[in-house]
């Protein structure tokens, strides 16, 4: 029982700590824009299309010029 007069006091501190930090993040700014984040990811700029390689290029490219295993 004597647990408890020290538990409590400790969650009444925490919980105005954790209302100073909420009230610290609305203020500075945190919850303007929810939707945002979630637009700009679906917002990608698309890449070049490359341009296809001759056949003897690709060939080059294929397997970093290791010789062909036939």
């Amino acid at each position: 029982m004597d647990v408890i007069y020290s538990l409590i006091p400790g969650m009444i501190f925490f919980g105005l700590v954790f209302v100073g930090v909420l009230i610290w993040a609305i203020k500075r700014g945190q919850y303007e824009d929810l939707e945002g984040d979630g637009n700009r990811i679906l917002m990608d700029d698309d890449e070049p299309e490359k341009e296809p390689l001759e056949p003897g290029e690709r060939k080059k490219r294929v397997g970093f010029n290791f010789p062909d295993a036939d």
